[in-house]
């Protein structure tokens, strides 16, 4: 099979799966996880081989796999789309393939495969197929757990079958196609559990957030398409649609057009990446089941975002001048760094396990877009591809830990939350493989020293800011990258060392090993994925395993982006910021009794308050967003439009239409339709009486005897007549 065509194959297994699971096998649970895990481990299979064959073919950044196919008629000619396959999109074939088939494998045991109808995985959800009473006073009922068990693997299908056609395209449009498709399937996901009042408020706030960003992105995409008239990467990132959108001045801004369309298309990322100011729906897609919180933070969503802007570099970058960054990645380079810092301290007040790991990857995203701000694409591109596999396996431990705490929780029958860290404690040697799976991820997070992949990758990035001169970039993401270490080290301590702080905790088990799997499996990604970006320049390990990710990433553009010379102050800063963190995390929290508050309350006060009140965005977008567009659709809408336009014409419609019936009846239907009505009535009346007269006997017997002489006369001339 050419590779070409094997490309167009990936994301069809995930679709197939989708059809047949809500179609025909949506009553059978074993049969629909059968297929959603087996499709997954086609795609990757088939993924494995495109790694394989890109590897082997040499300059694939020159010459790139690729297949076009004629789509949509244009006049004349035909919009075409196709697949691409370049060393940027074989890096991220990779980390999507074997994140997304280990959590489709680790969802059988996280829904309970195989345990009674009433188990779930949903905290505070009634029994299936009991009836629940939502706010508004509406009945539902919670559906039986095996068309639940099955649409689950059904959404998650869908969910890869969007992240591997924006993967595999060779143009912005069908990128897209992708895109909105996994807008769709997180909000399917993140309320999946739609008994519950909050996670259909969650999933509502996703997806309305992230329209935000996706409708200015495609404004970009329509202004792209207009001047250089056509989204295919070959075209759009060819020297001359370059020079003509930086010699093109925009409608607006004063800025080129090549400026205008890179703000568009960050903007979508903004949405889609959870960057503020649009980050306040990632930590409320917590409500959904765990494994769509890792396809979401690690497969597909957040990733796609960032997947966008390394992709469309050629365009952010265009227009720079002797190294000098555009307005666009000046823009990007602020918002990273800021969202960096302000995510990570949002996660140092939070207690909920999942919480922490969202503003965790808020953060961590916030380090990438930064990096792209500052023209080092590659380390973007890195860290994109080694947070996948560590921020998979945080979240996939943090699904094991809340089980094996319901599982207390069940046994004991104590009210307790089972996701807030400090109602845990002492799970270290109840659930020893989740511990240390856990923590590996945890360290790669903190950017432990060369041990795990998150620090060469982290050290990538500032040591990038340090060589661009990019001060202010490398204080603000060393601050985070510190604060990250240390709610790190706050997370693994209240939840897996010392005592258990409930009777629930010291109940808890390990999980069973279709969850247990594919955390070790990831484990050993979070340390290893990290050896092929080592620097050939550093001291002791640097050059025995070859620079793969700056040699084979960096062909992705024509311009290769100039290799960083080994320093040894990003260095220090790195092993300061991530040591230094664990050891306070530790320091601060490792002796935290039951019914504790939390060791930094009383010392932060206020500032402890407002972090764990994240800022009090929600309260503030509520205040200049949600109230006044319910009191205009109120005002304006319903009181004003509605009531007095839209009600008025009809009520004036019909009041016209009464008095138009009223002439009507006056000057036609009585004096005309009535009159003739009664006329015909009268005569027939008349003929009536005149009938009833003709039916008395004498006048009968007159006739009979006048028909007897007229038919005797005729006789009797007839007869004369024969004569």
């Amino acid at each position: 099979m050419e590779s070409s065509t094997l490309v167009w194959l990936l994301p069809a297994p995930p679709l197939v799966a989708f059809f047949i699971i809500m179609l025909l096998t949506n009553r059978s649970k074993g049969l629909s996880h059968f297929l959603g895990v087996g499709a997954a481990f086609l795609s990757f299979v088939g993924s494995m081989a495109i790694v394989v064959l890109a590897l082997q073919s040499g300059h694939l950044g020159e010459e790139p796999f690729t297949s076009v196919l004629n789509w949509i008629p244009t006049a004349d000619t035909w919009f075409q789309i196709g697949v691409w396959v370049d060393p940027l999109t074989v890096g991220t074939l990779f980390f999507v393939a074997i994140t997304i088939l280990m959590i489709f494998i680790y969802s059988i045991g996280y829904h309970n495969y195989g345990q009674p109808k009433g188990d779930h995985d949903a905290p505070g959800l009634p029994p299936h197929g009991a009836t629940v009473e939502d706010e508004h006073g509406h009945k539902h009922r919670v559906p039986s757990i095996e068309p639940m068990y099955s649409r689950f693997f059904a959404f998650i299908s869908l969910f890869a079958f969007g992240m591997y056609v924006l993967v595999v395209s060779n143009n912005l449009l069908t990128l897209f196609v992708g895109w909105e498709i996994m807008g769709l399937c997180s909000y399917l996901l993140i309320g999946f559990w739609y008994a519950k009042p909050s996670a259909r408020a969650a999933a509502i706030k996703a997806f309305l957030t992230t329209r935000v960003g996706d409708v200015i992105m495609l404004l970009g995409l329509a202004y792209l398409y207009s001047l250089a008239g056509s989204l295919s990467y070959d075209v759009i990132f060819s020297e001359e649609t370059l020079h003509l959108l930086t010699s093109t001045s925009a409608p607006v801004l004063g800025v080129s057009a090549a400026v205008l369309i890179g703000l568009f298309l960050f903007i979508g990322t903004i949405g889609k990446s959870a960057q503020w100011p649009l980050h306040v729906w990632l930590p409320d897609a917590m409500e959904g089941p765990t494994p769509v919180s890792a396809m979401i933070h690690a497969a597909t969503m957040v990733s796609a975002g960032v997947y966008l802007v390394v992709r469309v570099f050629p365009i952010i970058s265009a227009g720079m001048v002797h190294g000098e960054p555009t307005v666009t990645m000046n823009l990007m380079a602020f918002i990273g760094a800021f969202t960096g810092l302000f995510a990570a301290t949002i996660a140092v007040a939070q207690n909920d396990i999942k919480r922490v790991l969202a503003y965790s990857t808020i953060s961590q995203l916030g380090y990438m877009i930064a990096a792209i701000g500052i023209g080092a694409y590659v380390a973007a591109a890195f860290h994109l591809f080694t947070h996948a596999f560590f921020k998979a396996l945080l979240f996939l431990g943090s699904g094991s830990v809340i089980h094996g705490v319901e599982h207390g929780v069940l046994h004991t029958g104590e009210e307790v939350d089972p996701q807030n860290m400090f109602n845990m404690g002492g799970l270290r040697k109840k659930m020893p493989i989740t511990f240390w799976t856990f923590l590996i991820g945890g360290f790669a997070l903190s950017g432990f020293p060369f041990i795990t992949a998150g620090f060469w990758s982290k050290d990538e990035i500032l040591a990038d800011a340090f060589a661009h001169s990019s001060w202010a970039v490398l204080i603000v993401l060393a601050l985070a990258a510190l604060l990250t270490a240390f709610y790190t080290m706050r997370q693994i301590t209240l939840t897996f060392l010392g005592k258990s702080r409930t009777e629930s905790a010291e109940h808890a088990v390990e999980s069973k090993w279709t969850m247990t799997f594919p955390l070790v499996f990831l484990a050993a990604f979070a340390i290893i994925a990290g050896w092929p970006g080592i620097p050939g320049d550093f001291p002791i390990i640097g050059g025995f395993i070859p620079n793969f990710i700056h040699e084979f990433i960096g062909e992705t553009l024509a311009e290769h982006p100039e290799t960083i010379t080994f320093n040894w102050i990003p260095l220090l800063i790195s092993l300061a910021v991530s040591l230094g963190g664990l050891f306070l995390g530790w320091l601060v929290y490792k002796d935290v009794p039951a019914g504790a508050p939390d060791p930094l309350e009383k010392p932060l006060g206020p500032i402890y308050r407002l972090l764990k009140n994240k800022y009090y965005f929600d309260e503030l977008y509520d205040l200049i967003f949600v109230r006044p567009a319910y009191w205009m659709s109120r005002t304006f809408t319903y009181l004003w439009l509605d009531r007095k336009i839209i009600d008025g014409v009809l009520h004036t419609v019909s009041r016209v239409s009464f008095s138009l019936g009223g002439l009507l009846r006056n000057y036609i239907d009585k004096p005309i339709v009535n009159g003739f009505g009664d006329f015909v009535g009268e005569s027939v009346k008349r003929l009536g009486k005149s009938a009833r007269f003709i039916q008395t006997g004498r006048i009968q017997q007159y006739m009979v005897m006048a028909l007897i002489i007229a038919f005797g006369t005729l006789f009797y001339y007839l007869f004369i007549l024969s004569q």
